[in-house]
């Protein structure tokens, strides 16, 4: 308890610090209950589990929030990870602390099919809690960045599956909300575990030039100092080096070395009012060249996570590009603190309508929820509509309309309003005419053209079209709502023809009873619903297809169980067919990675089963030698029809290149293929060997994956592996 009190101490000796009246009795209360809650744990580095807690709360108090967001952030663990209920929060901290608790517990108690549906679950339900009150998030984010401050105490596999959850969702989310700080951090520690040759490369260059980095920042910081006091202007000048990931997504996204990034450096002014902004912004490109095209006006066009600032590049006296940074000092805590101003600066945002107008996107991502049932439209939501870059166009009146990049005229209509989008006929970019798949960028006049007749109807091609799921869901919503009888015809059509292909046969009186287990999923009340749905989109096809195959089998008890125990004579068993043999449990060999397209033989194991290992394999043919073992070997085949897939592995030799392994991974996922594991070590010659384990269907599958891997610049050879 001694070591405990030590800790207590510290802490609140450390909010004693802060100018912010805190509730000190209710705070020590919570300490207390969540040492008590947490004392038989330990964090993976040893030390008792309260440290977590009370270091998170450390975080949360540099926004200056309230006595309740501190006590909630001490208690954030204890319902998830203790003998501890809402009914328990509520009653001795009160409802408002256990909202918060509730909020960003995970939910963890219950059993989902897969990690990628559990986490999708717990991303619904912290939206929804954000959606009532927006300091969850900000106890979310804190809670994950002492997580990755303290990942190398986990497994290099939790600390990869941790960094990429973070990389995709969690950084992306502060920097929606406008907190840079923890966005850069966050994005920092997430980087060195994702690609650490990369990364360390990168910090050697930086190490290499401290030298010059001085003498240039000297001169450049007393030049503009100066001049400034000479223009009679109040200001602070402070300068910083461009964060890790920052220069590591622009080597990577474009391929340039580090002498090629123009605002690796950057100097950052801040002044007191929007008039003083512009006079210094006048000094600057008096005293140094500015670089065409990087001039960036966010103070008249702020993003829509609040942040404004005037951004230009220039070069210096030494012809070494910098970035400058002008803001005023509310603009200033605003970009550091983002949504979280609006509680330590109380002038940040101004009043509740403000501060609502900045969630918009919250409520937006809810009404995208419940549209859809379909967790990858839900996650292709959270990446592209809200995190992904964003372009800035304008409407003839001059007013603003922020899009995902890569957003078309489409896009831009229906986020006008649904009945531009419907009645659209065509779109002027700047004055001319353009294609419907018109891609905008930064800064153009888009005008949608309309029309009144009452046959217009939008084409079922633009879903195909458009970037944002807003739009998507606008066009699927107007087929569901005036095309019912047409979307019934067609989506029983559909599916018609598919399940004939799988050769699936339902009576038709029989399929409301049989297919209730997946329109269900969908909240619809009956299979009518459910052709309707096909046909505007709602439901897509090919994702239930196994589904359906799978109710049928069962029906039709023409299935085996797992695990991979033959029932029948001659039935595929995993993929495999073993002839002549009942009951038996059928494994791949780990030594030759056997896949569909080998030229394969059985071994009857001593107790395991039938081993299925390549006819070609060394162990095959030491056996082969001995009349005993001989003996042993049987006739499989593949099963021509199986859907099974098969872990394959593959060993990549390469130059040591930053941003290579991304790119790698980056083209699997795009191929669709799942990931099992990947390792990368230095070995001679300045090469590295990339070892990575994917699924693959068959043979010709992981070929096709190889040779593209093999396409990829600085990839000197690309084998195939044992597990």
């Amino acid at each position: 308890m001694i070591i405990m009190k030590k800790y207590f101490d510290e802490f609140l000796s450390f909010l004693g610090e802060k100018d912010s009246k805190y509730d000190i009795v209710k705070i020590e209360k919570a300490l207390l209950f969540a040492h008590e809650m947490h004392k038989d744990q330990k964090r993976d580095s040893g030390e008792p589990y309260i440290t977590h807690p009370i270091n998170v709360a450390k975080i949360i108090s540099e926004f200056d929030l309230d006595s309740d967001t501190i006590v909630a952030t001490l208690l954030h663990d204890v319902v998830e990870d203790c003998n501890c209920e809402y009914a328990d929060i509520k009653k001795m901290f009160g409802e408002t602390v256990a909202e918060l608790v509730d909020g960003v517990t995970k939910l963890g108690r219950i059993a989902y099919s897969s990690r990628e549906e559990q986490q999708i679950e717990n991303l619904r339900k912290m939206f929804l809690a954000m959606a009532k009150d927006i300091r969850v998030i900000l106890i979310k984010l804190s809670d994950r960045l002492h997580n990755m401050r303290t990942l190398n105490y986990r497994s290099p596999e939790k600390q990869r599956q941790t960094s990429l959850e973070t990389m995709e969702v969690y950084a992306p989310l502060a920097h929606r909300l406008g907190m840079q700080k923890i966005k850069q951090e966050l994005e920092d520690l997430s980087i060195i575990y994702l690609d650490p040759i990369g990364c360390k490369e990168i910090e050697e260059h930086l190490a290499n030039r401290k030298g010059a980095k001085k003498e240039f920042l000297d001169n450049i910081l007393g030049n503009i100092d100066k001049r400034l006091n000479d223009e009679k202007v109040n200001f602070n000048l402070t300068w910083r080096i461009k964060h890790l990931y920052s220069i590591y997504r622009k080597m990577y996204n474009q391929n340039k070395t580090i002498d090629e990034i123009y605002d690796l450096y950057a100097i950052r002014i801040i002044v007191d009012s929007v008039s003083d902004c512009y006079t210094v912004l006048g000094n600057i490109h008096d005293m140094y060249k500015p670089i065409p095209g990087r001039f960036k006006d966010y103070i008249s066009t702020p993003k829509p996570n609040m942040y404004q600032s005037l951004h230009t590049t220039v070069i210096g006296r030494m012809g070494i590009p910098f970035e400058v940074q002008i803001r005023t000092w509310d603009m200033h805590r605003i970009a550091e603190y983002g949504i979280a101003a609006h509680w330590k600066y109380k002038n940040g945002i101004s009043g509740k309508d403000s501060l609502d107008n900045k969630l918009e996107w919250v409520m937006h991502l809810l009404e995208i929820q419940q549209n859809t049932a379909d967790d990858e439209e839900f996650m292709r939501t959270l990446k592209i509509d809200l995190f992904a870059d964003e372009v800035f166009v304008f409407t003839p009146k001059g007013d603003v309309i922020n899009l995902p990049s890569g957003a078309n005229v489409i896009d831009f209509a229906y986020a006008i309003h649904s009945g531009v989008g419907n009645r659209m006929i065509g779109a002027n970019v700047n004055g001319k005419i353009v294609g419907f798949d018109y891609q905008l960028s930064n800064g153009e006049i888009v005008e949608i053209k309309t029309t009144s007749s009452p046959n217009h109807e939008p084409s079922r091609s633009w879903m195909k079209l458009v970037k944002t799921n807003e739009a998507r869901n606008k066009i699927r919503t107007w087929f569901k709502r005036e095309k019912r009888e047409e979307n019934i015809e067609r989506g029983k059509e559909d599916f018609d023809r598919e399940i004939k292909r799988l050769g699936v046969y339902i009576e038709e009186d029989e399929r409301d009873a049989f297919l209730s287990p997946i329109y269900q999923k969908y909240q619809l009340p009956n299979v009518t619903e459910f052709y309707a749905a096909l046909g505007y989109g709602g439901i897509v096809l090919s994702k239930i297809l196994p589904k359906v195959k799978e109710l049928y089998q069962k029906a039709n008890k023409s299935t085996d169980e797992t695990p991979i125990f033959l029932e029948r004579k001659s039935k595929s068993v995993g993929g495999v067919v073993v002839e002549n043999i009942d009951n038996c449990l059928v494994k791949f060999a780990k030594c030759c990675n056997p896949l569909p397209g080998d030229d394969i033989v059985g071994f009857i194991t001593k107790g395991y089963g039938v081993s299925v290992h390549k006819r070609n394999c060394p162990n095959v043919i030491n056996l082969s030698t001995d009349e005993e073992n001989k003996a042993r070997f049987i006739t499989v085949s593949w099963d021509v029809e199986t859907k099974n897939s098969f872990q394959a592995s593959i060993t990549v030799i390469s130059e040591r290149k930053i941003g290579l392994v991304a790119t790698i991974t980056t083209l699997i996922a795009n191929m669709h293929v799942m990931l099992h594991g990947l390792n990368v070590r230095e070995i001679s010659d300045g090469r590295m060997q990339i070892s990575i384990n994917i699924d693959v269907n068959n043979k010709k599958h992981l070929e096709s994956v190889m040779n593209k891997i093999k396409a990829t610049p600085d990839v000197i050879s690309v084998e195939r592996g044992a597990l």
